[in-house]
């Protein structure tokens, strides 16, 4: 990419949109085109069309997507499988139409099987069964990096993916039933510290293994992806360390100061037993990632503090 290149950022205004738009001004990117929901609805394909025969972008960072943890995944998976899938089609599709020279589609680590062989390498893709709880969005994932490498093979686009782990950080989504495992954490202990409640209840039971990767280093990466890979198969992106859900409990608790018990609702799923990414391939590509789990959620609960207008 050079500094005066167009470049799109589709979902500029979640978690991972707002990451890379942070990075790319960092990088001295200046001509980043973005529109919110109201401007353009990403389901609609005419009105997709429009903005792509209109702004013809360069390149494009596709980072939009209806997202939610474990209870929203179960509630509404048919309009986590629909909104993706419309999503992801229109923007890559009318990408190619108009010309565009680069595509980044951001999907997820959920795309994997629920018992593929631990640290998860790229090549597992369909190889086993999916988790049942995140099932519908594995899917809508898995049809948007396919679909960026079947038009590589078909007519010659240069269109990549990128995998992450468990992302949390700046600009989260702190909803209190809709939110993944950490910012529900954070959440749920800020207001338990608040109210002085001598415990909190936690879904399953604390076993469940997880990577957590702070979404600023993320962004470094996408970025890095842009401008030095090439290649049908996609890029894990993650740490390459884990710990348990309970573990994990532990230094949310600490770093938001609360000090009461923790218990464990073992009625509730615990999601995919084990969940780790073989990061070696985006370590050869010359990224690794830079921030440690307890500082990561320190700046994320400040983030939580400044939306809530506490700080």
């Amino acid at each position: 990419m050079e500094k005066s290149s167009k470049i799109y950022v589709a979902g500029h205004s979640g978690m991972v949109g707002s990451a890379i738009i942070r990075e790319l001004q960092r990088q001295g990117y200046k001509n980043l085109l973005v529109r919110t929901h109201g401007e353009l609805d990403l389901r609609r394909q005419d009105a997709v069309e429009s903005f792509f025969k209109a702004e013809k972008p360069e390149y494009i960072f596709l980072a939009a997507a209806k997202v939610g943890g474990i209870a929203a995944n179960q509630k509404a998976l048919a309009d986590f499988m629909y909104d993706n899938m419309l999503i992801e089609m229109n923007i890559i599709h009318s990408a190619w139409k108009t010309g565009c020279r680069k595509l980044e589609f951001l999907g997820s680590s959920c795309i994997y099987p629920r018992r593929a062989s631990q640290p998860m390498k790229e090549d597992c893709l369909l190889t086993g069964e999916l988790e049942k709880t995140n099932e519908a969005y594995a899917l809508a994932k898995i049809a948007g990096l396919k679909y960026c490498e079947f038009l590589n093979r078909q007519y010659g686009t240069d269109y990549i993916s990128v995998m992450p782990t468990n992302l949390y950080g700046p600009n989260d989504n702190y909803h209190p039933t809709n939110s993944h495992v950490l910012p529900a954490l954070i959440r749920r202990f800020h207001e338990a510290k608040l109210s002085k409640a001598s415990y909190v209840t936690c879904w399953g039971d604390g076993s469940a293994l997880r990577e957590f990767l702070y979404v600023d280093d993320l962004a470094e990466l996408c970025v890095h992806l842009m401008n030095h890979y090439s290649g049908d198969e996609t890029v894990n992106a993650g740490t390459g360390k884990e710990l348990s859900i309970r573990e994990l409990t532990r230094i949310a608790a600490k770093v938001i100061g609360y000090t009461g018990e923790i218990r464990w609702d073992t009625q509730k799923p615990n999601g995919t037993p084990r969940k780790l990414l073989d990061v070696s391939k985006a370590k050869a590509l010359g990224w690794t990632y830079k921030t440690e789990l307890e500082e990561g959620i320190d700046l994320a609960y400040k983030d939580f503090l400044k939306m809530q207008g506490s700080i």
